[in-house]
């Protein structure tokens, strides 16, 4: 550890850019410096930027960062759980979402609000009919229903700014399962056509591309391992790539599918740790002012 490389004092009337660089150019806040220029590097060489997320990343109101960082090009790619879908559709169709499941599930009343289950389950039903995976099919009702609240979802935006949106679910994990009006057989077809954008989209991400993924701790890592094994058996090599873990806590799963075994090939992994609403506001905010 040298002097050099210690933070800065704080200051009273810094800007954002002053605190960024006063951060110490030490453990984790170096790794997130390197994050942040990778992204950038990413973009100028057109190489894809794949935004990986849980639910939980939507819940804690989220989406206007990882729109902007989509409407700037810095993300080329969602991938969501099916909670993702859920909560994303709520904020669209009423600007609010969750509920006290503790509460509700003594009652056998969580998740059993119609209108969530009906609309979601549908799309889905009316776009796999139509070709469409299972991302889009829910994207593209919320376009055409024009959502009052739609300019806050990430489906919309992605959906009118053709940026793929792949959803991945597992029957039963989701309030939307519980409902007459679910359709395992459309739900899967949609969720294996979106597992094959995926797998193009991973396809090019070698010499410079940049994978995040933000509180999944199980599917998504392993969605993701399954589709850089797919993208190199089709297409040949795929490495030297950047992926990043954030979550609140240190999981086996996504250290050893997302940050470790990708990238033994070529590459670079991180894991960093803290609460979503504090981290992605703050790497965005950093990507944005380092362009």
């Amino acid at each position: 550890m040298k002097a050099g490389d210690f933070a800065r004092i704080p200051k009273r009337r810094a800007s954002f850019l002053d605190f960024y660089d006063s951060l110490p150019n030490i453990l984790k806040a170096s790794d997130l410096r390197e994050v942040v220029k990778a992204v950038i590097k990413a973009r100028k060489r057109r190489k894809p930027v794949i935004f990986m997320a849980g639910a939980h990343v939507i819940k804690c109101g989220l989406n206007p960062v990882i729109i902007e960082l989509m409407k700037k090009g810095f993300i080329n790619c969602i991938a969501l759980n099916g909670a993702g879908i859920i909560h994303d559709f709520e904020i669209a169709f009423q600007a609010k979402t969750s509920e006290d499941v503790a509460q509700s599930l003594k009652t056998g009343s969580f998740g059993m609000g119609r209108e969530t289950a009906d609309f979601i389950n549908q799309a889905i039903k009316e776009g796999v009919s139509c070709g469409l995976g299972l991302g889009y099919s829910v994207a593209n009702k919320i376009s055409r229903h024009k959502l009052p609240h739609r300019g806050l979802s990430l489906l919309y935006n992605a959906y009118v700014s053709n940026i793929p949106v792949c959803v991945f679910t597992a029957i039963g994990t989701d309030i939307i399962h519980q409902h007459p009006s679910f359709d395992a057989a459309s739900c899967a077809e949609g969720s294996i056509r979106d597992f094959y954008t995926f797998v193009e989209e991973i396809s090019r991400i070698g010499n410079g591309g940049v994978v995040f993924n933000f509180g999944s701790a199980v599917i998504l890592p392993e969605v993701f391992l399954k589709a850089l094994n797919l993208a190199r058996n089709t297409r040949g090599s795929v490495k030297d790539f950047v992926t990043v873990n954030f979550d609140m806590i240190h999981h086996y799963r996504p250290q050893a599918n997302v940050v470790s075994r990708p990238v033994m090939s070529g590459g670079r992994g991180y894991y960093i740790i803290g609460h979503h609403e504090i981290m992605l506001p703050l790497l965005a905010q950093a990507i944005i002012a380092k362009i």
